[in-house]
């Protein structure tokens, strides 16, 4: 987090990883641990979650999906 993704992210997700970044509070990440995102693929799309359930992504029409899994166990 805060650093440009390596090269294994795909350009298309850059923009909206550095947007949901810019969107978490600096006091927050003061008292906890720095969040950190995970890329995976599913059906050779790219989903990349951040520790706090934030998932970027690729529609199947090739479309950046910002969307947040509430089912992260994280409070």
């Amino acid at each position: 987090m805060g650093e440009r993704p390596p090269a294994a992210v795909p350009e298309a997700l850059h923009a909206q990883i550095a947007a949901v970044e810019r969107l978490i509070p600096a006091d927050q990440l003061a008292h906890q641990p720095t969040p950190r995102w995970t890329l995976t693929w599913l059906e050779h799309r790219p989903v990349a979650e951040l520790d706090t359930g934030v998932i970027v992504t690729l529609s199947p029409d090739g479309e950046v999906v910002v969307r947040k899994d509430d089912d992260t166990g994280i409070s």
